[in-house]
């Protein structure tokens, strides 16, 4: 069985840009939520004119979708704030046809006129401006989307940050977020909730998933937290896989048509 310290530093060593997640294959498992996201958004851009995905990471989930579109939309854009995923998602969705922004990760507006999309999507966006999403949107345009929800992998994120409240991510619950879509002038159209089950097998699991979500545990690194990943090694070793649940919703939300 590979040590601790081998564990560790083959999981420090791992690239951590972009949203494919291969490297956990046989390490860590999460079950998917029943909505089928990325097949679904497929479906919608296929009957969009014009469509801009917010937060595309590395522009893997978007280029599946569009990979599945008989014909996607003339207009097609993408917006990134980290560097090394903009440049990956430029590379990946360039020969679709799409346009990748790079944003700030402060900015107030997006670098868009007013209805300019009638669909808006994103798979896990940081933190939703809905009053822009709104704003970019066609009357009578849909924003789709798939967003972590609240307390999302709370399980495994108190092994490091002990107890904590549950005001924390508070802004992230889906009744929470759907308020604010509704104060910024869109209608839900559907809302959905599922907790799937995470599964981490050995402690680089742990270390990769932590370095690549980098906001689960800010700060995160495998020297600070030394002694609790020792600890969460332990348990994994004589008691299995260490079993947290992340939260996810679907929010499907419309903005008004005109009149």
């Amino acid at each position: 069985m590979p040590t601790y310290e081998h564990l560790v530093a083959e999981a420090d060593a791992a690239p951590t840009e972009g949203w494919d997640f291969s490297w956990f294959e046989g390490r860590a498992t999460e079950a998917r939520p029943s909505w089928g996201y990325a097949v679904s958004l497929a479906d919608r851009l296929g009957r969009a004119d014009s469509a801009l995905d917010l937060d595309t990471g590395g522009g893997e989930v978007l280029d599946f979708a569009l990979a599945r579109t008989a014909t996607p939309p003339r207009t097609l854009a993408a917006t990134e704030s980290w560097p090394p995923n903009a440049a990956r998602a430029t590379r990946l969705l360039r020969p679709r046809g799409a346009v990748v922004v790079r944003t700030g990760e402060d900015d107030d507006e997006l670098p868009f006129a007013d209805a300019s999309f009638d669909l808006v999507s994103s798979r896990h966006p940081i933190r939703p401006d809905w009053s822009e999403i709104a704003r970019v949107l066609t009357p009578g345009g849909t924003y789709f989307a798939q967003h972590v929800g609240h307390r999302s992998a709370f399980e495994l994120v108190e092994e490091f940050l002990g107890p904590l409240p549950d005001a924390v991510s508070r802004d992230r619950h889906p009744e929470t977020e759907s308020a604010a879509a509704r104060a910024a002038g869109l209608e839900i159209v559907d809302l959905r909730v599922e907790r799937p089950r995470m599964e981490f097998h050995d402690i680089g699991a742990v270390v990769h998933f932590l370095r690549k979500v980098v906001w689960m545990v800010p700060g995160f690194t495998s020297a600070r937290y030394e002694t609790e990943l020792r600890a969460l090694h332990r348990r994994i070793t004589d008691e299995g896989p260490f079993v947290a649940y992340s939260a996810r919703h679907l929010i499907e939300a419309r903005r008004r048509p005109a009149g």
